[in-house]
């Protein structure tokens, strides 16, 4: 029993589906051989019983058709079975193989993806170092560590001191700033808004710059 179709012919092909066909196809294959040694047993033999009698003729009291039938079917249907074995076999490695192929390629395609992006960010000239719980920078999300490439109008090429991102806050009391941070290597954008709160400030957090 060759099955050698469509389930070899490449990694790409193999599902679990075909895995579920052919595991099916081998309970089938034990069910068939199972059913054959049942014919053997009520006839009260085994693969092996001697047909004949002491004598040398053929038994007289049994089904010598029915038994030598059985024991070819079982012959032929455990070699079919060996074969789907090995096909089971050779399909999971495939699947697997596959799997693991398709994951790896996931990781380099996300690191290339993640370097491309710390290439290509803006380097950055301000560092958060605080931010008070419940302060607008908090509600903004920005976080202790945050690298600002982005407050506002301000940006790498124009900033020269804090006094620029103070003047800014100062002008946009209540106006929604877009923040731009990198965080782990990653760009992060958020939206800020400067506004009273009971704490200090209209940001609730420090901001010192990076010297480079």
């Amino acid at each position: 029993m060759k099955m050698t179709g469509e389930n070899s012919s490449g990694n790409s092909e193999i599902t679990m589906d075909d895995v579920r066909n052919l595991i099916k196809k081998k309970d089938e294959i034990e069910e068939q051989i199972k059913a054959y040694y049942d014919v053997l047993e009520d006839q009260g033999v085994g693969v092996e019983t001697p047909l004949v009698d002491a004598e040398g003729f053929p038994r007289a009291d049994v089904n010598l058709y029915q038994i030598r039938t059985a024991r070819h079917n079982i012959s032929c249907l455990q070699n079919d079975h060996k074969a789907i074995m090995v096909e089971i076999e050779e399909a999971l490695h495939k699947l697997h193989a596959r799997e693991k192929a398709k994951r790896e390629q996931d990781e380099a395609e996300a690191q290339a993806e993640a370097m491309e992006q710390q290439v290509t960010l803006p380097p950055a000239f301000a560092r958060v170092d605080a931010v008070t719980q419940g302060s607008p920078a908090c509600g903004a999300g920005l976080r202790v560590g945050d690298e600002v490439i982005e407050f506002g109008s301000v940006n790498t090429q124009n900033f020269q001191n804090l006094q620029n991102i103070a003047a800014v806050v100062q002008h946009s009391e209540g106006k929604p700033l877009r923040v731009t941070v990198t965080r782990d290597g990653q760009k992060v954008q958020m939206s800020l808004t400067p506004q009273r709160w009971p704490g200090r400030g209209l940001l609730g957090c420090n901001i010192v710059p990076i010297h480079r």
